[in-house]
């Protein structure tokens, strides 16, 4: 497949999803309502409300909250890791947005991602392990230790992983899925407060609406006992979808990309978890940072097999 089509197809699935889990949100809402109470409209007019509140408010410190989380070290000035700085800055200049903020985690398992819901305010992580592939005398020491069967990455593979978060920040792709992330949030407690809600009413011998379609009712039970379920797996599915469009997006910025499949290629295969990862902030990294070997609908990244060979083939 091309590369613009692939940059094309990608966008549209990711409207496709993305619309149908806002509406998904309100379909849960609405459920929970009419289980209660007997009436949807209370929980349609609830839910957006709430839902807005809640993203708004983890929408205002996500950068923050994601490198504290990662125990992500800001680098602040060129003199702290020239070639990093000159990488991110160069990428950032072809991506044509302003220069992200710069961070380092300690780790040694080779990863990286972006946070920051625009470009103006973006950011960009990188683990130590990345960056010491790029010399046989960085591979020394503990480090060495740990990750010596690793393949190093070469200066072009390393700028291909960059070019990739770049243009996760290009794409808007961490608006969006600190978006998703807060609505799977959204439907957690929501779940949570109406399971409570009916639990509570049925002990204290509360009666049900007489007015209630038992198939409707059925239908909002089960809802609200799979809406967490489902929630997660359309979030995995929309972060599976922005990593192909990230791949894309990166070949097209470096306009090599030979270098990001090798570079993936090294990186899939390394063992070593990242420890300093949570799996809240997973699904922003390049590659699986948790290194759970799973796939199919419950990964949050599509199987590097696949991106390798799309890669491939632009």
């Amino acid at each position: 497949m091309l590369l613009y089509e692939q940059i094309r197809k990608n966008k549209v699935k990711t409207v496709f999803i993305v619309t149908g889990f806002v509406l998904f949100v309100l379909l849960v809402g609405a459920a929970i309502s009419y289980v209660n109470y007997g009436d949807a409209i209370p929980g349609l007019i609830f839910t957006p409300i709430f839902s807005l509140f809640y993203v708004g408010i983890v929408i205002m410190s996500s950068t923050n909250i994601v490198m504290k989380m990662n125990r992500a070290q800001e680098v602040t000035s060129v003199e702290e890791h020239r070639f990093l700085w000159h990488t991110v800055e160069n990428m950032a200049m072809v991506a044509r947005v302003p220069m992200p903020r710069i961070f380092i985690i300690n780790d040694p398992s080779p990863n990286a991602f972006a946070t920051g819901l625009k470009p103006e305010k973006a950011a960009v992580a990188v683990t130590t392990g990345l960056l010491d592939r790029l010399s046989r005398e960085e591979v020394e020491g503990v480090i060495a230790h740990e990750v010596a069967h690793i393949n190093r990455l070469s200066r072009e593979e390393v700028e291909g992983v960059i070019a990739h978060e770049v243009a996760h920040i290009k794409n808007y792709d961490v608006r969006l899925s600190t978006v998703t992330l807060a609505l799977v949030s959204v439907i957690a407690i929501m779940s949570d407060i109406g399971s409570r809600m009916l639990f509570f009413r049925s002990i204290s011998g509360g009666r049900r609406d007489q007015n209630q379609n038992p198939i409707f009712l059925i239908i909002g039970l089960a809802l609200l006992i799979l809406a967490p379920l489902i929630a997660m797996l359309i979030n995995m599915a929309i972060s599976r979808n922005r990593e192909f469009l990230a791949d894309a997006s990166g070949a097209e910025l470096t306009r090599n990309p030979d270098a990001l499949a090798s570079a993936l290629e090294k990186i899939a295969n390394v063992e070593t978890p990242v420890e300093q990862a949570s799996s809240a902030s997973a699904p922003l990294y390049f590659s699986d940072p948790l290194k759970k070997k799973v796939s199919g609908l419950f990964s949050t990244h599509p199987d590097p097999v696949e991106r390798i060979s799309r890669l491939r083939q632009m």
